[in-house]
């Protein structure tokens, strides 16, 4: 028997409610969608990648809660974050945009570019020439850049692309990552406002671990963004399958 009537429109509305409260939690304590908006973490992450953080990664955080709600300061059930982790975050500047980078530096750890190459505790970051990545840029243009995989202490390995040889950010002055925070860079060296330029210069500067929302963990979807999404007939080749389902972070 199917209700109708007033029954009818109050079950709909509880269901609804429900359907709602039950979204709202696995948001909060699981797995949250972001997308791609920005070319900093090529090659790892492409505009109009479309992905899920997992929420629990890192333990619980008032960013954790829908509108970033003040109901208690801190973090709870934590877990350590590491090395190499891609991570989402609230910009310490501002504590309500939402930026997504690669975690470099751990508290108590000292961080430099010199001449383009990455130093970790005075020592160099191991890092590899391969096949040059053929970069797409906002304006349209295509080309290819060189690319290298980097391998942080510990194994961790990711791709990363150098665009330029003499970019601005690549000599920096030494970092001293501060208790309870962390240093975190883009993949795309020479494009990428990180944790090598302070907050007041437009920057990230070091991530307090409050701010941090969870792990990036798998790509659900991507578009390379040549047809609208009433465009149908366009989707075959605007839809980057191969990209359906791939694993975020480390493995290069």
């Amino acid at each position: 028997m199917i209700s109708k009537g007033k029954g009818g429109i109050g079950e709909t509305v509880r269901t609804v409610f429900v359907a709602v409260l039950i979204a709202l939690a696995v948001r909060t304590v699981a797995f949250e969608p972001f997308n791609i908006p920005s070319e900093s973490m090529m090659p790892t992450l492409l505009v109009g990648d479309y992905l899920f953080i997992a929420k629990y990664s890192y333990g619980y955080s008032q960013y954790s809660l829908p509108f970033g709600l003040p109901l208690f300061s801190g973090r709870i059930l934590s877990r350590p974050v590491h090395r190499g982790d891609v991570v989402v975050f609230k910009l310490p500047s501002d504590d309500k945009t939402d930026y997504i980078k690669r975690i470099i530096g751990l508290p108590g750890d000292t961080i430099q570019v010199r001449d383009g190459l990455l130093y970790l505790n005075d020592k160099p970051v191991q890092r590899q020439r391969i096949g040059d990545f053929l970069y797409h840029d906002r304006f349209g243009d295509v080309g290819e850049v060189p690319q290298f995989i980097e391998t942080l202490p510990g194994g961790t390995s990711y791709h990363i692309i150098k665009i330029r040889s003499d970019a601005e950010l690549d000599n920096t002055p030494v970092f001293h990552v501060p208790p309870g925070h962390y240093f975190a860079m883009g993949d795309n060296r020479d494009n990428s406002s990180d944790s090598r330029i302070a907050p007041g210069d437009g920057g990230v500067g070091f991530i307090p671990a409050v701010n941090l929302e969870g792990r990036a963990e798998i790509l659900f979807f991507s578009t390379n963004g040549t047809a609208h999404w009433w465009q149908v007939w366009l989707w075959p080749d605007s839809l980057r399958f191969a990209r359906f389902f791939k694993p975020v972070g480390g493995g290069a």
